[in-house]
C-alpha cells in the first residue's frame, strides 16, 4: 500500500524526544524478531512487546497499515523499518547507510566526522543495528571514530560487529576489539594470519581472500551466511559502501543529508565517472525528515531501477515523499 501524503515536504522524527514512538518500535522489534525465528525463538533478550501485537504487525507487511498505524507519524515510521520485519531472505541482505552534508562530504580532511547528522540521524542508525544481525564498517571509520556500534541510544539486542580491516591496520585497544559489548569479527586478507592465531583482543579473526580491489566480497558474504547473519547493516565509511554499491551488492542505500557545508573533506559515494548524465542511476527513493536531516532512502536493484530517464522527462513517479514523527 502506498503511504498517503500528508503535504508535499518530507517529513521526519522532528526533535530530540520521539518517545511517543516507544511503543510502535517496540513491535517493530518483536516483529523482527519473529521474522528470524518463526519458531517463536526471540532474538532479543527479553520480549518487549506481546508477541500476538507484533505477528500481527508481521503478516500486515505485505497486506497494508495495521490498526497501529492511526496517525501519520506511527505510520511512517512503520514504513521506514517495515523492511526488516520481513523473513531473511536465501541470502544476504545488505543495507548501507552514509552521513553527509549538502555539498557531498562525510568527513572534514582531517576525518572528523562527528555531528554531521543530527540526534534523530544518529538515533536511526541505532534502531538500524538493532533490527540486523550484523553492522559493517570499514578500517578507515573504526581507526577515525573508534565507535562502539551498539544499539545503547534504543531497546535492542546489539547486532554482531564486523570489520572490514584487509591489512590489519587497526590495534587490538580499541573499542570494538575490547569493550566486549558484542560478538565482533576482524575480517582480514587470509595471508595475514598466523598459523595459529584467531583473535586480536576480543574480536575473532577471520581470512578473507584479497584482490586488488580489496576483499574478495562473495567470499565476504558467503561467511556472513555460513553464520546465518543476513541481514547486514553497512554503517560506512564512504569507501566501503561505494564498493558494495558499485559492486551491485546494496539492496537498499540510505544517505542522510544534513544541511551544513564542509566546503572540502572526505567525499560520499565514489563511484566510476559516467559519460552523461543517462547514465546516472534513478532508483525508487522516499525521503524522511529527521529533525534538520533529510533521509533518502533509495530502493536498489533491477526491480526499482528506473530507464534513466533524461533530465527534461518526469520521474516524479520514482520518490515517494513520507513523515516520521
Amino acid at each position: 500500500m502506498t503511504p498517503r501524503l500528508p503535504s508535499a515536504q518530507p517529513t521526519g522524527i522532528d526533535g530530540a524526544d520521539d518517545t511517543a514512538l516507544d511503543p510502535t518500535w517496540a513491535l517493530i522489534l518483536q516483529a523482527a524478531d519473529c521474522a528470524r525465528n518463526p519458531s517463536g525463538r526471540a532474538r532479543s533478550a527479553a520480549r518487549v512487546a506481546p508477541a500476538s501485537a507484533a505477528s500481527g504487525l508481521h503478516t500486515g507487511l505485505e497486506s497494508g497499515l495495521t490498526d497501529a498505524d492511526d496517525d501519520a507519524d506511527t505510520r511512517a515510521f512503520l514504513d521506514l523499518y517495515r523492511p526488516c520485519c520481513a523473513p531473511p531472505p536465501d541470502r544476504v541482505a545488505l543495507v548501507a547507510h552514509l552521513g553527509q552534508s549538502l555539498d557531498g562530504f562525510i568527513a572534514t580532511a582531517t576525518g572528523d566526522a562527528r555531528a554531521v547528522t543530527g540526534a534523530a540521524n544518529i538515533r536511526h542508525l541505532h534502531r538500524m543495528r538493532a533490527l540486523s544481525d550484523a553492522v559493517l564498517v570499514g578500517a578507515e571509520t573504526v581507526a577515525a571514530d573508534n565507535p562502539r556500534l551498539t544499539t545503547r541510544l534504543v531497546p535492542g539486542t546489539n547486532a554482531v560487529r564486523v570489520v572490514l580491516d584487509p591489512r590489519r591496520r587497526l590495534p587490538p585497544h580499541l573499542r570494538l576489539f575490547s569493550d566486549g559489548e558484542a560478538p565482533t569479527l576482524l575480517c582480514c586478507d587470509q595471508t595475514r594470519l598466523g598459523a595459529h592465531e584467531t583473535h586480536t583482543g576480543q574480536a575473532e579473526l577471520i581470512g578473507v581472500p584479497l584482490h586488488e580491489t580489496g576483499l574478495d566480497l562473495d567470499r565476504l558474504l558467503e561467511i556472513l551466511a555460513e553464520r546465518d547473519l543476513r541481514r547486514v547493516f553497512i554503517e560506512g565509511g564512504g569507501t566501503t559502501v561505494s564498493r558494495f554499491l558499485d559492486a551491485g551488492r546494496l539492496d537498499r542505500l540510505q544517505i542522510a543529508v544534513s544541511p551544513i557545508l564542509i566546503g572540502s573533506g572526505r567525499p560520499g559515494l565514489r563511484l566510476p565517472a559516467i559519460a552523461s548524465m543517462r547514465d546516472a542511476r534513478r532508483p525508487k527513493v522516499r525521503l524522511f525528515r529527521m529533525g534538520t536531516d533529510i533521509l533518502y532512502d533509495f530502493e536498489l536493484g533491477t526491480r526499482t531501477e528506473s530507464s534513466s530517464p533524461s533530465p527534461d522527462e518526469d520521474a516524479s513517479g520514482l520518490c515517494e515523499v513520507v513523515r516520521i514523527g
